[in-house]
C-alpha cells in the first residue's frame, strides 16, 4: 500500500503527470511487493517552496509512504529512480530533490485495516 506525494513549485503540465505517474510506477517495484496495483499518488504543483535560504530554483520534495518496511538496498535504489524521473521529467537537479520515507504498521482499505 504506498502511496508518493510529489511537491514541487513548478508547475507541472497533464503530460508531466502522466509521465510521473507512469515511471513512479515502474519505480515502486523496486521495493519487493510492492506494485504499482497498490500504487496512490498525489502531486502538489505550483507551491511556495524554499531550500538553502533560498526560494529561486526549482526544487520538489518526495514523499514515500509505506504499509511495513523496506530493506536499505531496496531504498537506495529508489531513491536513485524516482530522484532520476523528478529531474528528467520537470527539470529539476537531482540536488534539488528530497526524498522522505515514513513506514506504518497498520494501512486503512475498503473500511477496515490490514
Amino acid at each position: 500500500m504506498p502511496f508518493i506525494r510529489t511537491t514541487t513549485n513548478e508547475k507541472l503540465s497533464n503530460e508531466q503527470v502522466k509521465s510521473l505517474s507512469a515511471e513512479f510506477g515502474k519505480a515502486i517495484e523496486l521495493i519487493p511487493g510492492k506494485s504499482e496495483k497498490w500504487l496512490m499518488l498525489a502531486f502538489e504543483d505550483g507551491i511556495r517552496m524554499a531550500f538553502g535560504g533560498k526560494s529561486d530554483g526549482a526544487m520538489a520534495m518526495v514523499e514515500v509512504q509505506l504499509l511495513g518496511s523496506a530493506e536499505r538496498e531496496s531504498l537506495d535504489a529508489l531513491t536513485a529512480a524516482l530522484t532520476s524521473v523528478v529531474s528528467s521529467v520537470i527539470g529539476i537537479e537531482p540536488e534539488s530533490v528530497y526524498i522522505n520515507y515514513t513506514y506504518f504498521d497498520t494501512w486503512g482499505f475498503g473500511g477496515s485495516n490490514l
